[in-house]
């Protein structure tokens, strides 16, 4: 969404509001905590910890913002800023229509990316310029400055330049359509590559489940991300997603989190879809709509930012370093100003009788990157945890050098939680290092404790660094797998062999348990009876003649196909979509070779969001997750080769995920 510079964005000399302390809690009974270090999940990419900066922020490029990001460990930086991208001209720094705060053009944004150690994200105009104005900045960041900027975005939320309806980004292009914008992207990524091959060209994406996502409009042969992926994907090489859940509470935000992983899913299976490859994904703006500037907004970044990472995404930004004041409120205790910055303003309201504390102080999520950035390292491996608790979010990271990390989340307001942390996978020594950030607190503090038990204060973040009890060599970690030939009932995995002598196991990751396929001593193993239409996420380990275990490969996730024969049919299709609805199609086939006197149609939702609201042809209902149609008298009898089609509305509150199996009358069917 566009963001004007505020006019809190000027420093006013004005009594901030004092920091409360955090409130006492006794804890609740005990929560556990499972780590399973064989359930291996993503890498963290040099880029995964990052933040947006503006050009209407006086302070970009600053060296104590600079250093500021570097002991948060902030590892990118992207430019020029969120909406103003698509009006700003890196050449003579104009950006018109909006406000250029002195020495923020280029230079200076590197000058202060280079001082944090991090790296640039450069966001080329779209809505303005041309591909030929991104190719000369590409020229002058890479071969006559050596600046060696590697990862490129065309645009910013052209989705938003009122093709559907909603205009909040410049696009002075006659067209407007998502053709449009695809077409273009591959002139300015074939501009760009022409002058640095090196570098990665990103294009705008939707987010699934948030608006204009699933909207097809007139004119247009499908959804925004179908049209960009299908014309521009041979030219990308990462699509670019923002993300700012809405809510009014902490219980309202903070479990949104869960949407992540089929966001990401969702994205990947498009781009496989459509671009007819894999490509990254970068979350390139993040944020929440509560308690921006205080501990939920904390507990949703470090939250958000683990998730993310462990689901493959390769970059996430928050919005933004600097923004400014919106609105004054207290929240768990302490001052809030609805604020999109990491650091203060050090701004006030407009009446003058609140004020935020000094220019640069951090707020409650700088804090939480800089948590991050102690949690998990580039390199390191994410890997599986869960809690017996909802309110207490877990994230464990193997390290490089052999050590672990585990990141817990109370995200109660009043009471503690004490936490036994059980381990498969990885045998952790005794002591360990904690680092914890309460509500209300200025910095991270650090004590000594235990591996296997921690006490969470309320409303806050603690990470646990162990070292192993014994550090043996190990085995190569093998590399992701591969499904080939998947049906319903099987598929064979490959992976490319690493040390020699030794044996692969297969796990399968159910949660934080690891169910074993078996071993082989070759590098393809084929696994049978297995479920039609089921998703499966799978690890190889390597075992040498010793015992000495590997790190867990990345993860390989498939999914079987409907059985491959079956006495009913069912083609579900949505034929319309609206961002947040969708009228579907259900054609239930007769396949077999007698009647069905009387039916029953089943199939559950993927997610807790969705909801079957209303439908005709058939009598819909739904309990849980479970949506059940019967028949009406119209449509009793399905004789053999006989279809009858059934529909109804439906709803979601987040990823629009597609069921993924159906039943009549018990009866598992094919779905086409």
């Amino acid at each position: 969404m566009k963001r004007s510079r505020p006019a809190a964005l000027l420093v006013l000399a004005l009594a901030a509001i004092p920091m409360a302390g955090p409130p006492s809690a006794a804890a609740d009974a005990e929560v556990t905590v499972v780590v399973n270090a064989r359930a291996g999940l993503e890498k963290v990419a040099d880029p995964a910890i990052g933040v947006n900066h503006a050009i209407w922020d006086a302070q970009l490029g600053t060296p104590e913002v600079a250093d500021l990001m570097r002991d948060a460990g902030v590892g990118a930086m992207r430019y020029p800023g969120g909406s103003y991208s698509d009006i700003y001209h890196w050449r003579d720094h104009t950006a018109p229509g909006g406000y250029v705060a002195p020495n923020t053009d280029f230079d200076h944004f590197m000058a202060g990316v280079r001082r944090a150690g991090a790296r640039p994200i450069v966001t080329a105009n779209y809505g303005t310029g041309t591909p030929q104005e991104a190719a000369d900045w590409v020229r002058y960041a890479n071969v006559e400055k050596g600046y060696d900027v590697e990862y490129w975005e065309i645009g910013n939320e052209l989705y938003g330049n009122g093709h559907y309806g909603a205009n909040w980004e410049a696009d002075d292009h006659p067209d407007k359509s998502p053709a449009q914008y695809a077409t273009l992207v591959r002139d300015y990524a074939r501009a760009m590559k022409a002058v640095d091959p090196t570098i990665k060209v990103g294009a705008v994406l939707t987010t699934p489940g948030e608006w204009p996502d699933g909207i097809t409009a007139d004119g247009d042969a499908g959804t925004w991300n179908q049209v960009v992926l299908s014309i521009a994907g041979p030219e990308i090489d990462y699509g670019i997603v923002h993300w700012y859940p809405t809510g009014e509470s902490g219980p309202e935000v903070l479990p949104k989190t869960d949407r992540i992983a089929d966001q990401v899913r969702l994205v990947r299976e498009q781009a496989r879809r459509f671009a007819g490859k894999d490509i990254g994904i970068a979350m390139t703006e993040l944020n929440t709509s509560y308690g921006r500037n205080t501990q939920p907004g904390a507990l949703f970044a470090a939250d958000a930012y683990a998730t993310l990472i462990a689901n493959g995404v390769f970059n996430v930004d928050w919005w933004n370093v600097h923004n400014g004041i919106e609105r004054a409120s207290t929240i768990a205790g302490q001052p809030d100003f609805h604020d999109f910055g990491l650091l203060s303003s050090g701004g006030c309201t407009e009446d003058g009788a609140t004020c935020q504390p000094a220019l640069n102080t951090p707020f409650a999520p700088y804090h939480a990157l800089a948590m991050l950035s102690r949690f998990a390292h580039p390199g390191d491996q994410l890997v599986g945890a869960s809690t017996s608790d909802p309110l207490v979010k877990a994230h464990a990271a193997r390290h490089t050098d052999g050590g672990l990390a585990v990141m817990l989340l109370n995200q109660s307001e009043n009471a503690a939680k004490t936490v036994e942390v059980d381990y498969a996978g990885y045998s952790p020594a005794t002591a360990a290092q904690v680092l914890t950030y309460g509500n209300g607190a200025t910095e991270i503090t650090t004590t000594t404790g235990t591996a296997g038990a921690v006490t969470l204060p309320p409303y806050s973040l603690t990470t646990l660094l162990l070292r192993p009890s014994a550090q043996p060599t190990v085995p190569t970690t093998p590399g992701r797998p591969a499904a080939t030939a998947v049906t319903d009932h099987a598929a064979t995995l490959t992976w490319p062999a690493t040390t020699p002598g030794v044996k692969y196991e297969l796990h399968r990751q159910l949660g934080t348990t690891s169910e074993s396929w078996g071993e082989t001593t070759g590098t393809s193993f084929t696994v049978t009876n297995l479920t039609p239409a089921t998703r499966y996420t799978v690890n190889i380990v390597a075992r040498d003649g010793a015992g000495r275990v590997s790190w867990a490969s990345p993860p390989l996730t498939f999914q079987t196909t409907s059985p491959a024969t079956s006495t009913c049919s069912v083609r579900y299709a949505e034929t319309s979509n609206w961002g947040n609805g969708f009228v579907a199609n259900v054609d239930v086939t007769n396949t077999g070779t007698h009647p069905i006197d009387s039916w029953t149609l089943s199939f559950a939702w993927p997610t807790t969001w969705q909801h079957t609201d209303s439908g005709w042809n058939a009598n819909w209902s739904q309990s849980g997750t479970t949506v059940t149609a019967t028949n009406v008298d119209g449509n009793r009898v399905l004789a053999p080769g006989a279809t009858t089609s059934a529909g109804f509305v439906g709803s979601y509150q987040g990823p629009d995920v597609q069921p993924m199996s159906f039943t009549l009358n018990g009866v598992p069917c094919t779905t086409g």
